[in-house]
């Protein structure tokens, strides 16, 4: 080896005995273990990130409906219709005012309104001991006992009376009337139970199709024109120590 002056662009050699040598490979890192490093760090930093996130974030509350279908506004309404409340305080209901489209009765277990108006009609307002029966099984023998040749047309999804998921249906008859003709009738039940009660809402009226003509405007299957107006009673219904509404 020499040395190069200053400023020779020649680099110092070296020179070794004349042999055979063996150099060991340069290391080398795999393309594939590279990437299946990268995609561990992502997988980590990503746990990491979601786990942040859950701790730091509420879960937004699920609600099904029924049974989860909230509550009235808490406070006394204002109601323009008068209360029946049954002799023992297990439940009351609103009934027809005076001066309306109705001839009212009360007894023990509840209110019987007949419509004068329009197609006329009944409709039940009603509380009677559940006995361990469920709604379903209630209405069925309540529509069987009162017209017995009935046919289901259908059940009402989620039926609630007072407020509290219960069961509802929809049936037909055809009651020969005097004059030797049949009459389409429709039957509509809906029952809900609590505390082994049972609170019932029924009316019975003939059959008028609803349609753009007739009928609340949007589409609808109660086909009776009573139906109008019991949906402000069927949830009027209250259970002893239910919140008023």
């Amino acid at each position: 080896m020499t040395d190069a002056p200053p400023g020779d662009p020649r680099w110092p050699g070296y020179a070794v005995p004349a042999g055979v040598y063996v150099a060991a490979p340069p290391r080398r890192t795999r393309p594939l273990r590279v990437l299946l490093w990268w995609l561990a760090g992502i997988v980590v930093v990503a746990l990491a990130l979601a786990g942040v996130s859950s701790a730091m974030s509420t879960p937004a509350a699920r609600y099904v409906c029924p049974p989860d279908c909230g509550s009235p506004p808490v406070g006394e309404p204002v109601s323009d219709n008068p209360r029946f409340e049954a002799p023992d305080g297990s439940f009351s209901v609103s009934y027809p005012a005076p001066g309306t489209a109705y001839r009212v009765r009360l007894g023990d277990d509840g209110v019987t309104a007949e419509f004068l108006g329009g197609d006329g009609g009944t409709l039940q307002l009603l509380g009677r001991p559940a006995n361990g029966r469920e709604p379903q099984e209630i209405a069925k023998e309540l529509v069987a006992a009162t017209f017995p040749d009935t046919r289901t047309a259908y059940e009402i999804p989620n039926a609630m009376v007072g407020y509290h998921p219960g069961y509802g249906e929809v049936a037909d008859c055809w009651p020969q009337g005097s004059n030797a003709s049949y009459l389409r009738m429709r039957v509509i039940v809906m029952v809900a139970v609590k505390h082994d009660l049972a609170l019932i809402a029924a009316a019975v009226g003939p059959f008028r199709r609803f349609g753009p003509d007739f009928g609340p405007g949007k589409p609808s299957g109660a086909n009776m024109q009573l139906a109008l107006d019991m949906g402000r009673y069927v949830n009027s219904f209250r259970w002893r120590g239910d919140p008023p509404r």
